[in-house]
């Protein structure tokens, strides 16, 4: 099945708000196991979302036009399609009852533009919004099953999950058990990762398993999309692909599915009663905003020492001297002093020293970490290449795989690709 995905509105054309509409879909449409072939960025403009409607029509199977339902005037989807398909637009009265429910359950009277979104063309089967007054709706164009969805990510999201993949998967003939089996990684690039991979789908003979992968520095997802006849025959499939995936990644990977690296670090220090504080530079705070609003972090995280100057830092954490620079040495004893003067059982200290100036022939910075205990510290210090923010996010997620990898009893210290000797 080839399939289109058509993103309406001005303001998405000239750029004025960032597409992820468009990425989200796509992204959704793979893990089911869906290709998605064209995509098309039309603004809101009669003619140019007529031939774009046609044109789809032409070469797609099934078409997903996003946006345009809205109660305003350049809200042209519903219009245009019914001009495409040869029909006229109606009333839903279906539709215009759940509009009007809607905003009396708000207790707020429906402005009159929005009887608008009840007009539909006659041939369209209505897409439920459990969330929202747009109307989705299915019709054919052509050769095409069109489905058209509303612009407002939240409900977009909910349409797209519960009604349109089911439908297009229906429509695909394709194996309706499929797994989406994620695992997040850091410190690896994706060619590397692809690399290390190379094979893994073999291992299922039938071609039932897809590897595929997500890059969004610092982490990197890749992904097994597993297609069988039931759900033991999936399982079946996807037990030797994981096991090698597992074996060839090893300790890079720090989280999977729906787990997050600050979820998996929280789960170690609960399940050991340890608590944890946290002293930064540079990163913001950002390495406890992490952890600190998660469920179940009020019993582990004790505090979060946020500073620029090392100065400021040491005086907060206790330290007699102040060090002059940073260090991997200094790393440790900022940590070792946050530990006594807080009472967490685990303290990390993530340092950085950036490399700034005119006379700078590359940006980037040094990354000192240091995990302090009662019994022992562990540490490591990394240099990488990059921008600012580069550095910042670097730091940050290294920091929190560091703590991860030490709870876990695995090397602190393990060579990734972003950091340069």
């Amino acid at each position: 099945m080839r399939i289109e995905l058509i993103c309406t509105g001005d303001e998405v054309l000239t750029g004025k708000i960032v597409n992820s509409n468009f990425s989200y879909m796509s992204q959704k449409l793979e893990d089911a196991g869906l290709d998605v072939v064209w995509g098309t960025t039309v603004g809101d403009d009669r003619e140019s979302l007529l031939q774009a409607f046609r044109l789809a029509a032409g070469r797609a199977d099934a078409v997903i036009v996003n946006g345009g339902l809205g109660p305003t005037v350049d809200d042209l989807s519903q219009e245009i399609a019914a001009q495409a398909a040869g029909c006229e637009l109606v009333l839903s009265e279906e539709w215009l009852a759940r509009m009007e429910a809607f905003f009396q359950r708000r207790s707020r009277v429906m402005p009159s533009n929005n009887r608008k979104q009840a007009m539909l063309p006659a041939s369209a089967e209505i897409i439920d919004n459990p969330i929202g007054t747009a109307c989705g709706f299915a019709l054919d164009i052509g050769r095409a099953r069109f489905f058209f969805t509303p612009g407002v990510p939240r409900e977009l999201k909910r349409m797209l999950e519960e009604q349109v993949i089911p439908r297009l998967l229906a429509r695909s003939g394709l194996q309706s058990t499929i797994h989406l089996k994620r695992f997040h990684s850091y410190g690896l690039g994706e060619s590397h990762v692809d690399a290390l991979l190379a094979g893994v789908e073999t291992l299922v003979s039938d071609g039932g398993v897809k590897l595929g992968f997500r890059a969004h520095y610092p982490q990197l997802e890749t992904k097994l999309t597993v297609r069988g006849r039931d759900l033991d025959d999936v399982r079946a499939k996807l037990a030797p692909v994981e096991a090698e995936v597992r074996k060839r990644l090893g300790n890079f990977i720090l989280a999977e599915d729906d787990q997050t690296l600050e979820g998996v670090v929280l789960a170690e220090l609960a399940s050991r009663q340890a608590t944890l504080s946290v002293v930064e530079s540079f990163t913001g705070g950002q390495i406890a905003a992490r952890v600190a609003h998660l469920p179940g972090a009020e019993k582990a995280f004790r505090r979060g020492i946020v500073a620029r100057d090392l100065s400021e830092i040491a005086a907060a954490v206790g330290l007699d001297a102040t060090p002059t620079e940073i260090t991997r040495e200094t790393a440790e004893a900022v940590a070792q002093a946050a530990r006594r003067t807080t009472g967490a059982t685990h303290v990390l200290s993530a340092l950085v020293n950036l490399d700034d100036g005119p006379d700078r022939i590359e940006f980037g910075g040094t990354i000192c970490l240091a995990i302090a205990t009662e019994a022992d510290v562990a540490s490591r210090r990394s240099r990488v290449v990059g921008g600012r923010e580069w550095v910042r996010l670097g730091a940050i997620e290294m920091a929190l795989d560091c703590l991860r990898r030490y709870l876990q009893g695995l090397p602190v210290v393990e060579r990734i690709d972003f950091e340069k000797t």
